[in-house]
């Protein structure tokens, strides 16, 4: 599945599409993360909660939930909210 990496974090993949396997959302990033180490932690806490700045979607749709099934193809957006003051 190609992936699409927020430029916050692209730091750890080196370019903006990436490719990624998984069954489920949890699977695919723990796959990224067995690619670019470090990633899926930016994204999941330690209890498998999605961050609340990150938010992901599959042609489209919004995911909630990391055991979400993924299909063989399509893409993958993860965006990144950015926030200051």
């Amino acid at each position: 599945m190609r992936v699409l990496i927020p430029s916050a974090l692209q730091s750890y993949t080196g370019a903006a599409w990436v490719s990624a396997e998984g069954a489920s959302l949890d699977a695919l990033l723990r796959d990224l993360d067995r690619q670019f180490p470090g990633i899926r932690f930016r994204m999941v806490d330690e209890r498998r909660r999605i961050r609340r700045h990150i938010r992901f979607f599959l042609n489209g749709e919004m995911l909630f939930d990391p055991d979400h099934p993924l299909p063989a193809g399509g893409e993958l957006h993860i965006v990144q909210a950015l926030s200051g003051g």
